[in-house]
């Protein structure tokens, strides 16, 4: 299970990053991050229509309003793809850490004791 493009892409841009960020916190309208954005309504729809083709958000059409979520499995698919990096990364540190270790039993300098 790789993560899309699509998504990285769209987490790319950093106003739609910060349209996420705010959606973290819960559900929005249009306004409201227009609000809390700074920009100008044009440009947070077409931020929220990138997110949403790419699965990122949902939206609820309530009346006249239309609700942003954030959306559960593009997110859980990005974990899982950082996780297997996480884990190449310890499983390094850790051999790192044993071959420290092993050099300081057997009486050997570390690179950084010589002067």
């Amino acid at each position: 299970m790789g993560v899309k493009m699509t998504t990285l892409s769209a987490l790319a841009e950093p106003n739609r990053l910060h349209i996420v960020e705010l959606l973290r916190d819960g559900p929005l309208t249009v306004g409201e991050i227009t609000d809390k954005l700074g920009l100008q309504q044009p440009q947070v729809s077409k931020h929220l229509r990138v997110l949403s083709d790419s699965g990122l958000v949902g939206v609820q059409p309530s009346a006249n309003r239309r609700i942003y979520r954030l959306q559960p499995q593009p997110f859980s698919e990005l974990n899982s793809w950082l996780e297997s990096y996480r884990r190449l990364w310890e499983d390094r540190f850790d051999q790192l850490d044993d071959y420290l270790r092993e050099l300081q039993a057997n009486g050997q300098e570390k690179p950084d004791d010589k002067a």
